[in-house]
C-alpha cells in the first residue's frame, strides 16, 4: 500500500517541474507568482503523502497547514507589493493600453 504513496509522491515530484518552469521563466511578475503558489500547493499534497507513508498523518497534517498559511500569506503580500508597484503587468503590455488609449483621443 505505501508503494502506492510513493509512486504518487515521485509523479507530483515530476509534475513540480512545470510550475518551477514557469516560476524561474514566466514572462511576467504575474505568471512567476502563479507558479510559486502552484509548487506550494504540491508541496502540501508532497507532505501529507509522507505522513502517509511513515504513518504519522497527524503530524505532517499540522506541518502541511501551517506552509499553506505561510504559502498564501506570502503569495497575497508578494501580490499588493507587486500590484502598489505595478509590476504585475508586463510593460510591453502597459504600453499598448497606454497607445490604445492617446489612439481612442485623438479621434
Amino acid at each position: 500500500m505505501s508503494d502506492i504513496f510513493i509512486y504518487a509522491g515521485i509523479f507530483l515530484g515530476l509534475l513540480l517541474l512545470l510550475p518551477t518552469y514557469r516560476s524561474l521563466v514566466g514572462p511576467t511578475v504575474l505568471d512567476r507568482l502563479v507558479g510559486v503558489n502552484a509548487i506550494g500547493s504540491k508541496t502540501i499534497v508532497i507532505l501529507i503523502l509522507i505522513g502517509l507513508i511513515y504513518k504519522r498523518v497527524d503530524m505532517f497534517v499540522d506541518i502541511a497547514l501551517a506552509y499553506a498559511m505561510l504559502n498564501f500569506i506570502a503569495v497575497l503580500a508578494a501580490s499588493r507589493y507587486f500590484h502598489k508597484q505595478k509590476g504585475l503587468y508586463d510593460e510591453t503590455l502597459e504600453n499598448k493600453i497606454t497607445e490604445t488609449r492617446n489612439r481612442t483621443k485623438i479621434i
